[in-house]
């Protein structure tokens, strides 16, 4: 496993497990799995209404706390509520979460920013992240900040590399963590030529290559998955590399494709999406 240091030194696994579009009941049995088969880095969401579920499965593992590294995010919504972080660890069922993101770059973000900054000085948290704060919004944040966040999460992946974020987060000193790695599952890039000859070549799947890639490129990769043979082949890219013919050949994918273009009118959305959690 490739760690990496954040910059206020707090290690963080390189690949981990997302949850993101899994129902509670799918969260649980994927995160299971995932641990089973070594995985300890596990991302969830308040928005992804499953995080009392991705709790259960790290308590039912019967791996120790202080090996998983838990990664979540407070929806806009809760930037605003005092209680959030509490209410997020009750659903975990933890007394710290390692890294908590604000999600969108939306609402009084800057009142939530403060609270991370609070439950970090009172060890409730050990890092800070920030998600979808691209361009202006990630000037605007380190404008208003007291403590620099750690991590940034974005999409990525060889159809969109998100440069300008990433040569952002490299002079800012912030980790790079790719969501929709696999292209949100789109055929074109899974079948695309240049990945499948590539995937020959080291007999390993196109997803693995992709994964690779994103390895190998520095980022911080979490696919998703609720197919138990597609977690475990995704938690093995580190018995291959790719060399440097064929990290140029997947240089040439890059097309400027989004799967999620982040507007204004997008994001007005997620200040009237409700969150009604699982049940306990």
């Amino acid at each position: 496993m490739r760690i990496i240091e954040l910059n206020n030194h707090v290690r963080m696994p390189a690949l981990g497990i997302g949850t993101f579009q899994l129902s509670p009941e799918e969260a649980y049995q994927s995160v299971l799995e995932a641990l089973k088969v070594g995985f300890r880095l596990i991302d969830t969401a308040n928005a992804y209404l499953n995080e009392r579920a991705v709790g259960r499965a790290i308590k039912d593992s019967g791996v120790s706390r202080g090996e998983i590294f838990i990664s979540t995010k407070i929806w806009p919504t809760e930037y605003e509520n005092p209680n959030a972080v509490e209410e997020t660890l009750e659903r975990l069922g933890v007394d710290y979460i390692d890294l908590l993101f604000l999600h969108q770059p939306v609402g009084n973000w800057k009142e939530g920013y403060r609270m991370l900054e609070k439950a970090l000085a009172e060890g409730k948290i050990k890092a800070i992240g920030v998600s979808n704060f691209e361009g202006q919004f990630l000037m605007d944040l380190y404008k208003e900040c007291k403590v620099k966040p750690q991590v940034i999460q974005v999409e990525a992946h060889p159809f969109f590399w998100n440069k300008e974020v990433r040569r952002e987060a490299a002079i800012k000193d912030l980790a790079f963590m790719s969501w929709f790695p696999l292209g949100h599952g789109d055929p074109a890039l899974l079948e695309n030529e240049t990945v499948k000859k590539i995937a020959e070549a080291h007999k390993k799947s196109p997803a693995q290559v992709i994964l690779r890639w994103h390895i190998q490129c520095g980022m911080i990769v979490i696919p998703g998955s609720k197919n138990k043979e597609h977690i475990k082949e995704d938690f093995e890219l580190f018995d291959f590399e790719l060399n440097d013919k064929e990290m140029y050949d997947m240089a040439y994918l890059h097309k400027d494709k989004r799967y999620h273009e982040i507007t204004a009118d997008s994001l007005l959305k997620y200040l009237t999406t409700p969150l009604t959690y699982e049940e306990k």
